[in-house]
């Protein structure tokens, strides 16, 4: 069975459909490592299949879990949006199963999550904006912009979606130094994104997990947040300048949603 995703410039393209999710480059998670974010080694528990997520449930909405997140949390943000971007920002609850009119994009050889109603609504080459502004939004959000970290995109998008402090020039700095890893071959052909898990939740802030498999059949959560910046979602590297704030290795699906599924067991 086949069905329909987006391509970056908005034709289509076919993909397999019956599958948990669409494949994931390797190079996704290269740069991450490479500026930093790796809470252990692949190593350390990968090839066994035993590290585990932390169990840590969302948080209310408006709520910070920690006190370097209430520390850091974005105060005052407008709910002005870009010329053109209206979305509909009424469900602010945390999502516990794939949308239903989940969609897929491609970006060079990364097919990530997309959703007529939490966006991307708005596409400009690389850098894809207008994300409802909800929890929903920013974890589709998060998948389009950390997506382009590692190939020639990296700067307009560093520049336009990577929310604005030391972090972030820490980040360019160290990017600066780092070799393009653009990605050419089949869509989908180094892993698959299987699935997410919304860790805390505001209309400010988000931060969560992507799950992903690398194509060797490992699995792996890399957490980052997002903040509302500017009317839309921005990804907010650590002052060490790395876009993620880890990337552990996991067992398996148990723990998150999955992607045209439901939770995983």
């Amino acid at each position: 069975m086949l069905s329909k995703v987006r391509e970056a410039d908005g034709t289509t393209a076919q993909a397999i459909g019956h599958r948990r999710g669409p494949l994931l480059s390797a190079a996704f998670l290269l740069p991450m490592l490479l500026v930093g974010g790796c809470a252990q080694s692949e190593e350390d528990g990968a090839a066994n299949g035993t590290a585990q997520p932390r169990p840590t449930a969302p948080t209310a909405a408006g709520t910070a879990s920690t006190p370097a997140e209430r520390a850091t949390q974005p105060s005052g943000t407008s709910e002005g949006r870009p010329a053109g971007c209206s979305t509909s920002d009424t469900d602010q609850a945390v999502p516990s199963r794939s949308p239903a009119d989940l969609k897929w994009m491609i970006y060079q050889t990364d097919l990530l999550p997309a959703s007529p109603t939490a966006g991307p609504l708005k596409v400009d080459g690389p850098v894809w904006s207008c994300f409802a502004r909800t929890p929903l939004g920013s974890l589709i959000a998060l998948h389009a912009v950390s997506a382009k970290m590692g190939g020639s995109d990296w700067k307009v998008v560093a520049e336009k979606q990577l929310a604005r402090g030391p972090g972030r020039d820490e980040f360019v700095a160290r990017r600066s130094k780092l070799a393009d890893k653009n990605k050419t071959g089949t869509p989908g052909s180094d892993g698959t994104f299987l699935g997410f898990r919304i860790l805390t939740a505001s209309k400010d802030q988000v931060t969560s997990m992507i799950l992903a498999q690398t194509k060797d059949g490992r699995y792996a959560a890399v957490t980052a947040s997002m903040v509302w910046e500017d009317g839309d979602w921005k990804l907010r590297p650590t002052l060490t300048g790395s876009v993620t704030e880890s990337i552990t290795p996991v067992g398996g699906t148990e723990g998150f949603v999955l992607w045209g599924g439901g939770n995983g067991s």
